[in-house]
């Protein structure tokens, strides 16, 4: 059965279709890539699916639920998490307390003073922050962190909404070979643990064909391809259109 589902998505600016007719599902336990060439459409897609943007036709349905019409919050709330190709985080507050801050969020808490709050939560902030290998740093600022934990402590904020999917933007971007490989390692295990779906756009084609469990392609709005790994590697358009015969591409934009 799926988790989340995508018809005729279509969003235009002025007289482009930036997607068009887009569609697909997404079963609980799956990473999927969504990759192309740059101005293909994917970041659009990703912000409509989320409710940065709203649709100009279409239907996005998370566990039966319509979502088409729904904020960035509400979206979340109902459990569409997302992390972005640039860390947000609150660079002068400890890691712990950031997990502590999205948690409260979930929790609808408004609190007047910061002492008070940093009491809450902190025995779950410190479990996700274990889950993605960050609890031996909870106490030190993000500003002083690595590139490879900072993305870490981004997934333990996107985990802290509960989401059932998660939509991640170029999660491995400017990340260390080695630490692609250790990111996406700890994605795939919190799919299978969580039981959660996870979409990502990547230009990486290592970790594209190494952990994705199927591949969609845009180019100019539309999918043009969509299957296993394998299938999508040798699908001739995708070869004539992003892959440039077998040679991956490189670069940002969406």
């Amino acid at each position: 059965m799926s988790l989340f589902e995508v018809e005729g998505l279509t969003k235009a600016f002025g007289g482009i279709e930036a997607v068009k007719q887009v569609g697909f599902t997404l079963r609980a336990g799956e990473l999927v890539a969504l990759i192309g060439p740059n101005g293909a459409g994917k970041t659009t897609c990703f912000n409509c699916l989320n409710g940065q943007l709203r649709p100009d036709r279409g239907r996005i349905r998370l566990e039966g639920r319509e979502l088409r019409r729904l904020s960035p919050v509400r979206a979340a709330r109902l459990g569409i998490g997302r992390t972005f190709q640039i860390t947000r985080t609150f660079a002068s507050l400890p890691v712990v307390e950031n997990v502590q801050l999205a948690l409260l969020a979930r929790a609808h808490a408004t609190l007047h003073l910061w002492t008070p709050a940093r009491r809450r939560f902190r025995d779950e902030a410190l479990r996700l922050l274990g889950q993605v290998g960050m609890a031996d740093q909870a106490g030190r600022a993000c500003a002083v962190l690595a590139y490879g934990d900072l993305k870490r402590v981004e997934v333990a904020l996107a985990l802290a909404g509960e989401p059932r999917l998660l939509l991640m933007d170029e999660p491995t971007a400017g990340m260390a070979p080695r630490e692609r490989i250790d990111l996406m390692a700890l994605t795939r295990d919190l799919v299978r643990a969580r039981g959660l779906a996870v979409l990502f756009t990547e230009h990486d084609m290592d970790v594209v064909f190494g952990h994705a469990d199927r591949v969609m392609v845009m180019n100019r709005g539309e999918l043009i391809a969509a299957g296993a790994p394998a299938e999508v590697r040798e699908d001739p358009l995708v070869r004539e259109v992003y892959l440039g015969g077998g040679r991956a591409p490189c670069g940002g934009g969406a």
